[in-house]
């Protein structure tokens, strides 16, 4: 049987809906949808794209580390918007962190979130060696 380990974030969803940060299983790591939410527990960047990307990408960064992986782990992401018109800002600071990775890559619009404040939330699937 596969060790199976689970990360935490201490956002307060995870509780309330039972999931984890990340989950690696093997050479695997998954990195639940994630937000833009401060250690305070409030929404960060509230009205900026480019800043509520930065920091889900830095929260999904630390959990991926604490699984073991690292930046060069990431095989794809998923991006995920409130407004695809504001794509650009979400790409510059996706291409900030994954310049020399180049993961595939998705951008999508959907309805809302959980907090209407979030413009963003952001996924990973990693590979570990």
């Amino acid at each position: 049987m596969v060790k199976r380990q689970h990360i935490s974030s201490g956002s307060q969803y995870e509780q309330s809906i039972k999931l984890s940060r990340a989950v690696r299983v093997g050479p695997w790591i998954a990195v639940s949808g994630t937000a833009p939410i401060s250690p305070d527990g409030a929404t960060g960047h509230e009205g900026d794209v480019y800043g509520q990307t930065k920091l889900c990408l830095a929260i999904m960064l630390r959990a991926i580390t604490l699984a073991g992986g690292s930046v060069e782990s990431v095989i794809r992401t998923r991006v995920m918007l409130v407004d695809i018109a504001t794509w650009q800002h979400a790409a510059r600071a996706h291409g900030e962190v994954f310049a020399n990775i180049r993961p595939a890559c998705t951008f999508v619009q959907i309805g809302r979130f959980i907090d209407p404040s979030w413009l963003v939330e952001t996924e990973a699937d990693c590979y570990v060696t």
